[in-house]
């Protein structure tokens, strides 16, 4: 087990988010030692605004220390307002290997269910089998672009491994709990050929599916009739997604 030996205090934690399927989301940590290559949307911003310098400042991730005495004040106040909470946005809440994020992780969580509030999480690591004992409105999702454990040491390279990220989720699933998976940032096959039906029956037990594309990357404009792939794609997630009754998000720009 791998431990954040380097803290940081933030002045709020909880706020509004503009993605399809967010209302709040907190960040409590800076960075993520998956090191995702696609390449990683939150590394990039978190370059932009100079939050990190370098790649291996991002791997190394930085845990806000002071994270409870904020929520103490930020959730009585905000409440009324908040229809869910979503971790993470710019980080992973259960990233793979680290107790001590997980920990805080689960905390969060208690806190939030305790003040009647729904939380929704997304990770590349594992889940943990005591989510199951939380609040049944609670939302446990997974990302999972591939079943190519080599492609997912190339472009993820210290993520969970993919059967064991699916076995989590199905753990949950068979608890009770409500299950998704985020199918994003989707590739390209001039980056990898898979089958994408083979992805869809890996994780048909789920509740909702949101499938995305890969965006910032050369490979997939240089992919003659990349549009129309990703076309075809979503129309094959519709169909699939119809005749399981699982619902389904596609991410604004996928699709035409």
């Amino acid at each position: 087990m791998k431990t954040c030996l380097i803290k940081m205090n933030r002045k709020t934690l909880l706020y509004k988010t503009g993605v399809e399927y967010g209302d709040y989301t907190i960040n409590h940590i800076l960075g993520c030692a998956h090191g995702c290559k696609y390449p990683c949307y939150a590394m990039m911003m978190a370059k932009r605004f100079g939050k990190v310098k370098t790649y291996k400042e991002w791997c190394n991730p930085k845990i806000c220390k002071n994270t409870f005495e904020i929520l103490e004040k930020e959730i009585p106040k905000l409440k009324s307002k908040i229809s869910s909470v979503h971790l993470s946005f710019t980080t992973d809440p259960f990233m793979y290997g680290y107790k001590d994020i997980t920990n805080m992780s689960l905390k969060i969580l208690q806190l939030l269910n305790k003040a009647n509030i729904k939380c929704t999480v997304l990770t590349k690591g594992l889940l943990p089998s005591k989510l199951s004992k939380f609040s049944k409105d609670n939302e446990y999702g997974i990302t999972l672009i591939s079943l190519d454990e080599e492609f997912r040491k190339e472009m993820e390279p210290g993520s969970a491994p993919y059967k064991k990220r699916i076995s989590s989720l199905k753990k949950l699933h068979n608890s009770g709990c409500k299950t998704w998976v985020s199918i994003e940032p989707y590739p390209t096959p001039n980056i990898i050929t898979q089958d994408f039906n083979k992805i869809l029956n890996e994780i048909s037990f789920v509740d909702k599916i949101i499938f995305g594309r890969l965006h910032y990357n050369k490979m997939v404009t240089s992919y003659k009739d990349y549009q129309v792939y990703y076309d075809e794609l979503c129309s094959m997630l519709i169909d699939f997604c119809k005749k399981k009754n699982v619902e389904y998000i596609i991410k604004k720009g996928t699709m035409r």
